[in-house]
């Protein structure tokens, strides 16, 4: 409560100087439309026209979206785009980029929990920075240039617009992406205006946000700046820990965050675009645990119930993350003769540090067990590209260009291993050997690209592209100060998009399109096995991944106003890569020291590990959005999305203790000799299956609505709504337990706001029904850790045996729910151009 209030009292500081800035803004002067020259650049991604970033928008309000790198309205691209815009972030109090997926149903955004990266699924596959590296299914943009996910899905302010492109990429932008891309536009310094905007955020499960933002023309139509930022506090995913020893603190998460942009447009067409952003995050979270005797009735109970509505934890340790991004974008445009010269630039490096806990089942709560992790990654970029203004002979638009991308990723950890004194003598440890271990990459990318659309007449387009793509990518992996596995790539690979459209009338567009895309072989990190068995390695290190789609579709506005769109796509993939849900156990060898720490033998050791397999994929799935007004005072929005991935008589890793070739359903953890005897040297198991290719619903659908109504002269009321469906999900068919049913979730805003958008209050609660569904469950944890024996007395005192592997099965499983509830305040204030 003290904290809340002491958020409030900043907040009110805030909005005094929103007033005061708001006055000021009344007397400064606003250059009048018509005498004001706008910088020639239709093709730049700049933020959507003024109809869809106002509070007060209708969903039948044109959107428009720079998919194929040029202003276009949504309902003229032949593809699936779904925009969301600065009105759509502002009105559903978005804080956080992975809340985007409330919005775009079949997109399921998470942030790795050793906060190295993040993952974007769509169009039912599965991606994991830990496995694919800097190639994912979805790639994200910044301001037109590429970056990391990881980077990303962070906190969220000054927006000007979100385009999800689904299906494959590369012709027109960046690298290629089978699945789809997500750009990211920022608000762009305004040249004739001053403003600025407050946006406040308080609620109650610990949540306190606090974003603003300035413009200021420095000389009027030539140069301004913007400068905008974000502090958010909270709980973290608030989860508590039951242990008694070992740190006790609440969860805490807290980011800092700034941005400063800059236009120059000292001549009517040259444009320069820069831009710095720092992001500065630091969290202390705890495992989320469930009693694993809740769902499987034959398993032990635990000490303590926990259940998925007590967001609880029995480990002592939380993970602990530092996160320091600083990412620096450029931009540069030529035009002339009806043609625009573009030159777009992005340097940007992570530096991560984490702290993770490994002792999962809990078996030495007051002894440290934690992998320290420092990642310093960084990451250029450059393209160049040539397109057309005016249109080429009245019939040709055109982009051509090159990119070069480089990513250097060097990583150091220290892998805990415990070793457990001889139960006679208490079992207490006698020591943890931490072993280093050093990861070095770097690729580098360089393609070629080209599009040609042909418009003929005015009801038919067809459009090709083509991209050449050469990737080089040089890696190791050193245990100890020894190599284990050198990974070397040079690949040259074509892609190519083509698609047609045709309009039967102004109202409705039908469109049939093809696509292919390419991605590197990836190299999974996690194993740090020291003899690891060629089948251990086929299921480390895959070849490049290839894929072919189809789709068919149309566009319609109905009745005035209502979008009907509908498409149906199928894709195929070779060597997609796959990685089990849940950990394949495998025989693992590591180094045993003496306290002078020489290596003096080694020894094996159960172990699990997510890895991953080449298989061939299919992808079948079905997309379709309905919005528009019911009344002048009511809108309605509507976007579902279907998706099944089958994997197809795919080879995977499991675990296959019974040798029937299948993957069993493992409720503890096998003792060193049953693994042993199961997989001989091959270190784990393989099976051959067809199974589901992605862990969340085929099925998803979003419902978004709001009505307004005037209350007086200068005060609107509103009241809005987002509802989410998900329907039952099959995951991990080695684990029975971690199926999800189908559920929905409901979120509600009610407030007031001036007509004008200068202001608006609103209260809010998200999961109204305060809906908890476990959307994935681990197997039952484990730990472990090397065992001492006891051989007697001898001349010179205890005589100590082994060590020898050994591993003790928890009673609790690792599990993730739907966010908890929370209900909030929110209040926003701008003048000029915010």
């Amino acid at each position: 409560m003290k904290s809340a209030l002491q958020f409030a009292l900043r907040g009110a500081s805030l909005l005094a100087i929103g007033i005061s800035a708001q006055g000021f803004a009344q007397t400064a002067p606003v250059a009048p439309g018509p005498a004001a020259p706008a910088p020639v650049t239709p093709a730049a991604p700049a933020a959507a026209p003024a109809t869809v970033v106002q509070e007060g928008s209708s969903a039948d309000s044109e959107i428009v979206v720079t998919a194929r790198r040029r202003d276009e309205s949504v309902q003229d691209v032949p593809a699936v785009v779904n925009a969301v815009t600065s009105a759509d972030i502002a009105k559903l109090n978005l804080r956080e980029f992975n809340e985007v997926q409330t919005l775009v149903p079949g997109l399921q955004l998470t942030s790795s929990a050793n906060g190295i990266g993040g993952n974007a699924q769509l169009r039912g596959v599965n991606f994991n920075i830990n496995a694919s590296g800097f190639n994912p299914t979805v790639e994200f943009y910044l301001n037109d240039a590429p970056i990391t996910a990881g980077v990303i899905l962070q906190q969220i302010y000054d927006i000007g617009q979100i385009e999800v492109l689904r299906g494959p990429q590369g012709t027109l932008r960046g690298r290629a992406s089978p699945s789809g891309a997500i750009t990211i536009t920022t608000k762009k310094p305004d040249l004739y205006r001053v403003g600025g905007f407050a946006d406040l955020t308080a609620n109650d499960i610990g949540t306190q946000n606090a974003q603003a933002g300035f413009n200021l023309p420095i000389v009027e139509g030539i140069a301004a700046v913007r400068v905008a930022g974000v502090i958010n506090q909270d709980n973290g995913n608030n989860v508590r820990t039951i242990s008694a020893t070992g740190d006790l603190r609440d969860p805490y998460s807290q980011t800092r965050s700034g941005r400063v942009s800059a236009v120059v447009a000292p001549i009517d067409w040259l444009r320069f675009e820069g831009m710095y952003q720092h992001v500065d995050r630091y969290s202390r979270q705890w495992e989320q645990l469930g009693s694993f005797n809740q769902v499987n009735g034959s398993a032990p109970a635990s000490p303590t119930l926990i259940r998925a509505k007590d967001y609880k934890s029995n480990l002592p340790r939380p993970n602990i993350t530092r996160q320091i991004f600083d990412i620096y974008n450029g931009r540069a445009e030529a035009t002339f003769a009806g043609q625009q010269l573009i030159y777009q630039f992005q340097h940007y490096t992570q530096k991560i540090d984490s702290q993770f806990n490994f002792d999962y089942a809990a078996v030495f709560p007051t002894t440290p067990v934690t992998q320290v992790t420092a990642a310093r990654i960084r990451s250029t970029s450059h393209e160049v590209r040539l397109q057309n203004q005016e249109r080429v002979l009245g019939v040709f638009d055109y982009v051509v260009g090159g990119f070069d991308n480089v990513n250097v990723s060097p990583t150091n950890l220290t892998s805990p291993t415990v070793v457990r004194l001889p139960l006679a003598f208490g079992g207490g440890v006698a020591t943890v050997v931490q072993t280093p271990i050093s990861r070095r990459g770097r690729s580098h990318e360089r393609s070629l690209f080209g599009n040609l659309t042909a418009h003929i007449g005015e009801a038919t387009e067809i459009s090709g592209g083509l991209r050449y793509i050469n990737f080089k990518d040089n890696g190791s992996l050193s245990v100890n100060g020894a190599v284990i596995s050198v990974n070397t790539a040079d690949d040259n690979k074509f892609i190519y998009t083509g698609s047609i459209k045709h309009s039967f009338s102004p109202s409705l567009m039908v469109y049939a399109s093809t696509g292919s895309s390419y991605r590197p072989g990836i190299n999974t990190v996690g194993d740090f096995n020291i003899t690891p068995s060629p089948r251990e390695l086929s299921f480390l290190n895959l070849g490049s991944e290839s894929s072919k789609s189809y789709e068919v579709g149309f566009k319609s506005t109905l009745f005035g106003g209502l979008r009907a769109n509908v498409s149906a796509y199928h894709q195929t993939f070779k060597n997609y890569p796959y990685r089990a849900g849940s950990g394949v156990f495998y025989v693992n060898t590591v180094a045993v020291r003496n306290a002078a720490g020489a290596v003096t033998s080694l020894a094996q050791q159960v172990n699990q590990f997510n890895f991953v397999a080449a298989v061939p994929l299919e992808v079948n799935g079905v997309e379709a959005e309905f919005a528009g007004d019911i009344s002048s005072q009511w809108n309605v929005g509507l976007v579902a999305s279907y998706a099944l991935g089958k994997i197809k008589k795919g080879i995977i890793p499991c675990n296959d203790l019974n040798g029937d070739g299948r993957p069993d359903t493992v409720t503890a953890t096998p003792t060193l000799a049953q693994l042993q005897a199961a997989v001989g040297a091959n270190n784990l198991g393989a099976c051959t299956t067809n199974q589901r290719s992605a862990f969340l619903p085929p099925l998803s659908v979003t419902l978004q609505s709001e009505y307004h109504l005037p209350i007086t002269n200068g005060v609107d009321g509103f009241l809005r709504g987002l509802a989410n469906f998900a329907g039952k999900s099959q995951t991990d068919p080695s684990n029975a337990f971690d199926d999800v049913k189908s559920y929905g979730t409901l979120n509600l805003f009610v407030g007031i706001r001036d007509p004008k958008g200068q202001w608006e209050l609103t209260a809010f609660a998200k999961n109204l029904t305060n809906t908890i569904k476990v959307l994935s469950r681990s197997n039952p944890v484990d730990t472990s850790y090397q065992q001492l024996g006891f051989g007697g007395i001898g001349p010179a005192g205890p005589i100590l045996t082994g060590p020898t592997g050994a591993v003790q099965t928890g009673t609790y499983n690792i599990i993730s729910t739907t966010p908890m509830r929370e209900f909030g305040l929110n209040a926003k204030f701008r003048f000029g151009s915010h």
